[in-house]
């Protein structure tokens, strides 16, 4: 069930480029039009929330997609951010991927599960 503002929650487990980069997507398209946005990263999709994303499995593809007059990765995260989403990364996920809190984006909340969990409640949750 969707909550009356219809709000989202993006779950990001996947350390792909595409995955992450259509995250964004999502995330940028939804605040646009006023819907409240959380994205959830974890497993290797925690790359996506580092100040450099470069550990995202095939990340050169963004030199592509800007070629072909696509928003690439620093665009639609910059306007993720100044629309107001809220960013969560996985604890036990960063723990995983050897990747320090002080590597992410300063907006980045580290969470777990359960914090998602209730930070989700009643949003519509789409898992990339």
């Amino acid at each position: 069930m969707m909550g009356d503002d219809g709000a989202l929650a993006i779950l990001l487990y996947d350390g792909a480029y595409a995955r992450a980069h259509y995250a964004f997507v999502l995330a940028a398209g939804a605040l646009a039009i006023g819907r409240p946005v959380i994205v959830f990263a974890a497993g290797r999709g925690v790359h996506a929330l580092a100040r450099d994303w470069s550990g995202l499995h095939d990340a050169g593809d963004d030199a592509l997609v800007r070629a072909r007059g696509v928003a690439g990765m620093d665009t639609l995260r910059d306007a993720a951010i100044e629309l107001d989403a809220k960013f969560m990364a996985c604890e036990a996920a960063l723990k995983l991927c050897d990747l320090p809190a002080y590597r992410l984006l300063p907006c980045v909340q580290m969470a777990g599960v359960p914090t998602f969990l209730e930070a989700a409640r009643g949003r519509q949750i789409i898992t990339l």
